[in-house]
């Protein structure tokens, strides 16, 4: 078992999956297909729908570049960072394969994609579930079994089987200047409360212990439709995480703005540690700045002053709630000054998950044309500083657990010991507990009690 490395961001996505072995159900003559996921959770499940509606049409899935007849790739388009990635994936998979579909954000480019990669088969947008399905016919065209297949599928996950991701919205109503989610994902169009409920039901019922509900905006959801009441079920946040909160499961929040109507969500959170199941007492928000000035010209939808009230409120209404977040360093015009304000801020909020990038410019997003551009050794200083700060924040946070007792979720089980999360720790982005005596009775998806023996900056050991 390894030890999280101390530059863990929050916006980081799980790592790219090709396929997965479970799905891999196909019979001898089947067409097979394989995906590669890049990306957020949002894009993580995309590639889930597009692989069960595969499944559904008779398709294999490979868990290998070789055992495919096409490799979709599901790429990422928000940092040049993530488009050089996604590059070099669609390259590994035409020389692995040869046969290569591209999707996902990085889709809304496509000549961008074929200047780099000219003999990939089709390129399609982000959820154009539609085309990636005509797309994948004409390059491995289906052949159902019709006493096998085109029956009703059971979805295809790429997690494991005990969590599971909820995607509740798309798209975005914001117009930050650094990001262009909005211009890829359009507006912000909610699910129906009733379908969201439907599927986690589906969910609890085939083993997930814990749901992990994401869109660009969860605080948001439900605007669209006006909050309306539909079949027993409102599209509001807080009625849908009451609901999914009595499913029996872990109910993980993320991306919640900081909104004043989170004030009335955080009192879901307070029985559930006791309890076992429920929302969660922990909230993602994507702070992304602290300083005014800062958060103006990022044309960010919150205002600093105010946010270390709503912190307030929340832990005095949960005060075990537990804080993540993500920021930004290094944007156009940041002073010293304002650097050191969000330093302070940090002082102040004491969030308990924190992580940070530097600052990078992305095609189309109008923060390209702001003055004042941070030098990249200046934005490698503050990130070093904001890192240290964050890490010194949660190694104390993490020592005050020693010695408390900790209901923890089991991971994965190996020769060397158990690795479990806490209700405070969301999977592969936040820190992990290790039990390295006594494990061998669990299994992943295990939901037990353990003592916390020890502590790190981001990392705890506790005993059964």
């Amino acid at each position: 078992m390894s030890l999280n490395p101390p530059n863990l961001r929050p916006d980081l996505a799980p790592a790219p999956r090709l396929g997965d072995d479970r799905a891999a159900l196909g019979r001898g003559s089947q067409p097979t297909i394989g995906m590669v996921s890049l990306g957020c959770p949002k894009a993580l499940v995309d590639s889930e729908r597009i692989l069960t509606r595969l499944r559904a049409e008779g398709y294999a899935i490979s868990p290998a570049y070789q055992g495919a007849d096409a490799v979709i790739v599901n790429t990422c388009g928000f940092l040049d960072s993530a488009k050089a990635e996604s590059l070099d994936a669609i390259g590994e998979a035409l020389a692995e394969n040869g046969r290569v579909i591209v999707t996902g954000c990085l889709g809304a480019e496509p000549d961008y994609i074929t200047g780099a990669h000219p003999r990939v088969l089709a390129v399609t947008g982000p959820h154009q579930y539609e085309q990636v399905l005509d797309a994948v016919h004409a390059a491995v065209p289906p052949a159902p079994d019709p006493f096998i297949d085109l029956l009703p599928a059971s979805e295809v996950r790429l997690t494991p089987r005990h969590y599971a991701y909820l995607k509740i919205s798309e798209g975005c109503n914001h117009h930050c200047r650094f990001c262009i989610i909005p211009d890829l994902r359009g507006r912000l169009v909610s699910r129906p409360a009733h379908a969201v409920v439907r599927e986690a039901e589906r969910l609890v019922a085939s083993g997930v212990r814990e749901l992990l509900v994401i869109s660009q905006d969860t605080s948001a959801y439900g605007v669209d439709l006006r909050h309306a009441p539909d079949r027993g079920h409102r599209a509001h946040i807080t009625d849908l995480a009451r609901d999914l909160g009595g499913l029996g499961a872990w109910v993980r929040l993320h991306y919640v703005y900081p909104y004043p109507h989170v004030r009335d969500l955080v009192p879901l959170m307070a029985g559930t540690a006791e309890a076992g199941t429920g929302v969660l007492p922990y909230l993602d928000v994507p702070f992304q700045h602290a300083h005014p000035d800062v958060l103006k010209r990022m044309a960010r939808p919150a205002a600093s002053a105010r946010t270390l009230e709503e912190i307030a409120a929340w832990r005095a209404a949960v005060p075990a709630l537990t804080l993540r977040s993500t920021f930004i360093v290094g944007y156009p015009g940041e002073t010293e000054a304002e650097f050191q304000y969000l330093l302070d801020w940090l002082d102040e909020a004491q969030l308990d998950r924190v992580g940070c990038f530097q600052y990078e410019n992305v095609r189309g997003a109008r923060a390209n044309d702001l003055p004042d551009h941070v030098p990249d050794a200046v934005k490698q200083d503050r990130w070093d500083r904001f890192m240290a700060k964050a890490q010194a924040i949660s190694a104390a946070k993490l020592a005050a657990r020693v010695g408390t007792r900790q209901r923890v979720i089991v991971d994965s089980v190996d020769a060397d010991g158990a690795t479990c999360r806490t209700m405070a720790d969301a999977p592969e982005i936040d820190g992990n507990l290790f039990i390295d005596e006594g494990f061998e009775p669990l299994s992943p998806g295990d939901i037990v009690e353990v003592t916390v023996d020890e502590a790190s900056e981001y990392d705890l050991w506790g005993t059964l």
